[in-house]
């Protein structure tokens, strides 16, 4: 599959979560989104980049600030191509699509027993024996969900990079062995 086959394959079917991706549609495909981001930062910093002095204490400082419309409306547009990408290049793995949203959902439980642990532990005496227990039970729990969610990431970028599984599986057609 060249690159712009891939291009056009994605954006076509940026809807479609079924069925299966090679590995070159996904990857020509992040190249796009990459260069899509590049030329969108670039254009955000031409056009909507103000520079501000600010003067404290006999210091000046230079700041640039900008809103990032650009890359913003981009993000948006390349979203769910990429996001279906990703679903049907994990099925071409063999492997559930549910799994590209891991580390996300990882991150939201790692936020819910933080933000539920330190919630439940305020509601006792502050420094009594249930204030420290739960403060220290959150701990627990957080401690090895940090490393979690530092791993997942890595784990989906290694099978998003594994191999197509030959032969058809219940995903679909390995799309190498279908007639284009």
């Amino acid at each position: 599959m060249t690159f712009s086959q891939a291009v056009r394959t994605c954006l076509t079917r940026f809807l479609t979560f079924s069925g299966r991706a090679s590995r070159a549609e996904y990857w020509y495909f992040v190249l796009f989104a990459l260069i899509c981001n590049a030329v969108a930062a670039l254009i955000d910093w031409a056009f909507f980049t103000r520079v501000a002095t600010i003067e404290t204490d006999g210091d000046t400082t230079v700041v640039a600030v900008s809103s990032q419309p650009a890359q913003t409306v981009v993000g948006l547009i390349l979203f769910l191509p990429l996001l279906s990408a990703a679903w049907r290049r994990m099925h071409d793995t063999g492997r559930s699509g549910w799994f590209v949203l891991l580390p996300t959902l990882l991150t939201a439980a790692a936020f819910a027993v933080l933000i539920f642990g330190i919630g439940l532990a305020s509601v006792f005496q502050p420094g009594g024996s249930l204030d420290i227990l739960f403060t220290r039970a959150t701990l627990l729990l957080v401690i090895p969900t940090l490393a979690v969610l530092f791993v997942s990431p890595l784990l989906v970028l290694w099978w998003l990079t594994r191999p197509s599984q030959p032969g058809p599986n219940r995903y679909g057609p390995n799309p190498h062995e279908v007639a284009q």
